[in-house]
């Protein structure tokens, strides 16, 4: 078994049973909120998830900046296999953003800025997803991707900063790290970081699975076009 082999399961074991953990504190510790009751609970993964999308986005990003400088494959694989993440944690944070909003606001969806940006910010991801399999010349598929990426991370940016530019509907920001004070209950805060750890170990193994598998696409790839030439 390889290095990144174990790497892979280390993450991954460290990843789960943090989440276990986490799920009877949560669960079995924490009281009900008194205005929200049980729901509120669903702001532990809720959060965690759009800081998990931010930080694979912004990895995405400088990954496509060194691609374009560098010109390695590598830092293409970086790209996407964290937009992938991203994409996947922007979906999940949208959907269990809904379900707490059909609870609390009694609606599924509202055109808030900040939820708008959000689904932009996914339909662009997505985009680029698209992009990538559109370009078959893996050369041209990671320059334009890549340039993609760059200025889609201005949607990432404006998702990120739009409860302070608009106030609306959302709620503001209430983590202390953001506000200098914080109104949270500061275990609250604190399990957001620790479920924002756990997930992100989980999303670490992913990536570095995803890595593993555009290699050997590539590899594959590479055989087929000189079978081709032949």
């Amino acid at each position: 078994m390889g290095t990144r082999n174990k790497l892979i399961y280390l993450l991954a074991a460290l990843g789960g049973l943090l989440v276990i953990r986490n799920l009877y504190v949560i669960l079995l510790q924490f009281p009900d909120e008194a205005a929200q009751g049980a729901i509120y609970r669903i702001m532990f993964f809720h959060v965690p998830c759009w800081f998990i999308c931010f930080t694979a986005f912004l990895a995405a990003g400088v990954a496509s900046i060194l691609y374009l400088w560098k010109r390695r494959m590598v830092f293409d694989n970086v790209a996407v296999s964290a937009v992938e993440i991203g994409v996947v944690f922007t979906a999940t944070g949208l959907v269990t953003g809904s379900i707490w909003a059909r609870v609390i606001w009694g609606i599924w969806w509202t055109w808030d800025p900040r939820l708008t940006w959000a689904f932009i910010t996914l339909l662009v991801y997505l985009g680029y997803l698209m992009l990538r399999r559109a370009i078959d010349d893996p050369t041209e598929r990671a320059k334009n991707s890549a340039v993609l990426c760059i200025f889609a991370f201005v949607s990432v940016v404006i998702t990120y900063k739009a409860i302070d530019w608009w106030r609306t509907q959302h709620p503001g920001a209430v983590l202390s790290f953001r506000t200098g004070g914080g109104n949270i209950e500061p275990a609250w805060e604190m399990m957001l970081l620790w479920n924002f750890l756990a997930l992100g170990l989980i999303a670490a193994a992913v990536l570095l699975i995803r890595l593993n598998q555009e290699q050997v696409r590539r590899e594959v790839d590479g055989l087929r076009r000189r079978v081709h030439e032949l």
